[in-house]
């Protein structure tokens, strides 16, 4: 490994650090004693990390002009804002995550008051989504945090750690940041003392651990598609669903039908990881993987 190669990595895992840092810090640059779900504790939340996400793309410019990395797609299209392929990564990856979470959804809809045509529509009630848009926990958790957490942690990082690593490498270093920044809400829990310390300290490491799995899944839709959008969709439906309550589904008066649900939404989702990602479906080769310096499997249909 030539000096100039490890140097473009220093440079390249220093920028994800800072820009993880910067990231977390805008959450506390407001001082308050209200705790993280309060409206005037998100609002301003929202205008610090907006600004923070804003920039981030400078990050990205600035780490180009410095290491003399030149690939051939501009700054947007490395960063999955493009055209090629668009209407594939909103569906295929998002179906791929609601495949995976069959038995959830089965779950939901056994134990859900509401019929089919009462759900419909409900989705389709103006009124209801603009109970939804002023809501700042909806908001913050359906919109503001999947679209900046992917734009900072996925379609900023991936593009500075590919070159200096394989595709396959990245996915896996990525979500290291995605997972420590997590770690904030420990602060929180702490500091309104939401829970013994030992309980505090075993949710970090179980959440560290989730949002590193979900982070890796996401680096690797955004490394096979290409696309910004469907790990912001995906993040948006798993922040929905939460972490599934296999607890529950256990104790379900259909519980071999759940369970099964569980099961084959698990071995649908293996069998179709590698078909619905296919970077034949949204151009090739997507514009990340121009970076790598050895070619990828991962990159190739």
């Amino acid at each position: 490994m030539s000096p100039r190669h490890d140097g473009i990595c220093w440079v390249s895992v220093l920028s994800c650090l800072l820009l993880a840092c910067s990231y977390v810090g805008s959450l506390y640059v407001w001082r308050s004693d209200l705790p993280r779900d309060h409206p005037a504790v998100i609002k301003r939340r929202f205008t610090s990390v907006l600004i923070v996400s804003a920039v981030s793309p400078v990050f990205v410019w600035a780490w180009k002009m410095y290491t003399g990395v030149m690939p051939g797609p501009s700054l947007l299209a490395l960063m999955g804002i493009r055209f090629e392929g668009l209407i594939p990564a909103i569906v295929l990856p998002l179906l791929l995550t609601m495949v995976l979470f069959l038995g959830p959804l089965i779950q939901l809809a056994m134990d859900c008051p509401w019929g089919f045509m009462d759900g419909m529509r409900v989705t389709f009630d103006p009124w209801f989504w603009a109970l939804c848009l002023g809501d700042m926990r909806w908001l913050r958790n359906q919109v503001v945090a999947p679209l900046t957490e992917e734009l900072v942690f996925r379609a900023c990082m991936l593009p500075m750690l590919v070159p200096c690593a394989s595709p396959s490498t990245a996915i896996f270093t990525c979500p290291l940041f995605f997972g420590v920044a997590h770690f904030h809400h420990v602060i929180e829990l702490l500091r309104f003392r939401q829970g013994t310390l030992s309980g505090i300290f075993l949710a970090a490491v179980f959440q560290f651990s989730y949002t590193a799995v979900f982070g890796a899944y996401t680096a690797f839709i955004f490394i096979r598609t290409g696309h910004l959008v469907g790990p912001v969709l995906c993040h948006s439906f798993c922040n929905h669903m939460g972490f599934p309550a296999l607890g529950m589904a256990l104790e379900h008066p259909h519980r071999l039908t759940v369970l099964s649900c569980y099961l084959l939404g698990v071995l649908l989702f293996l069998l179709l990881l590698f078909p619905l990602t296919d970077p034949i479906f949204y151009g090739l080769p997507t514009p990340v993987c121009t970076l790598a310096s050895v070619p990828s499997s991962l990159c190739i249909s």
